[in-house]
């Protein structure tokens, strides 16, 4: 059930995204909650049950930081995460219905979220950046050079061939150039690999805001929270205050807010993403 605040801001936004000149989607991880990638409840219990049993841990997030007793423990559980969130499709449409928004503008999407929804809902892939990391991708833990490795196939051959929780020893991912093992391109440390492909998306993002600086801009910001404000968060607000042709909207379930100094164009809708976009459609 919409509210009627609701329903007029919506049609507020729908009329600023039908006149912008371009638009730059931030997203957060509440955005592929929205579309079904929750970490906890049944879609944990389906994947991770004999986990859950074993180690008495209740959530996909918890599990990733076990202290494991042998890597083949670590990379069973791993393999099966990074399969479940990176090459299962996410069980609802929102990714699509944000793509069919969107498609026909002139767009951008900085993103923290590391499952490659984006991509596979039709998204360019040179109107992306991943700010924190793909589940798609490996480097090596050391980190030997600022490289990073597909691991699609070596991921689904670790959840074909794990028995009793653990993977075969020869499955263990190894770097090729000095041997260490090999580990997940997430950012969090100081030991987070920047490749190439990272440097020339985070180029384009900033190419296509110095191009669009003085146009009418929409900043749409999906289920971004507190954990890492200065990514996307507080650089839109910054934006949308400095450009007096640009408009903020925030959709979020439970903090969608914005400053004062740029409430005159911002909508704040709080409430389910999927379902505000389908009202958008």
């Amino acid at each position: 059930m919409v509210s009627k605040s609701d329903s007029s801001k919506i049609e507020r936004l729908k009329e600023e995204l039908k006149a912008a000149d371009a638009v730059v989607i931030g997203a957060g991880a509440g955005l592929s909650t929205s579309a079904g990638f929750v970490y906890t409840g049944e879609r944990f219990r389906q994947y991770f049950s004999d986990f859950e049993e074993k180690y008495d841990f209740h959530d996909m997030y918890t599990g990733g930081f076990y202290p494991y007793q042998t890597p083949e423990e670590y990379w069973a559980y791993w393999s099966r995460y990074i399969y479940v969130n990176r090459y299962m499709d996410a069980p609802k449409p929102v990714y699509q219905e944000l793509y069919e928004l969107v498609k026909d503008k002139d767009y951008f999407v900085i993103t923290t979220n590391v499952d490659h929804c984006f991509q596979k809902a039709g998204f360019d892939k040179k109107r992306l950046f991943y700010t924190q990391g793909d589940y798609g991708l490996f480097q090596c833990s050391e980190p030997c050079r600022q490289e990073t490795f597909e691991n699609e196939d070596i991921v689904r051959e670790m959840m074909e061939n794990q028995k009793d929780m653990r993977i075969p020893e020869e499955l263990l991912p190894m770097c090729p150039h000095c041997g260490k093992p090999l580990t997940t391109n997430l950012r969090a440390d100081g030991s987070f690999v920047e490749d190439q492909g990272w440097h020339a998306a985070a180029e384009r993002y900033k190419e296509f805001l110095h191009a669009k600086k003085d146009a009418r801009i929409l900043f749409l910001e999906l289920g971004v929270g507190y954990n890492t404000p200065g990514i996307i968060k507080y650089p839109f607000w910054q934006m949308t205050a400095k450009n007096r042709k640009a408009f903020y909207a925030c959709l979020n379930m439970g903090e969608a807010a914005c400053p004062d100094e740029i409430k005159e164009r911002a909508v704040c809708i709080d409430g389910d993403i999927g379902t505000i976009l389908q009202q958008l459609l």
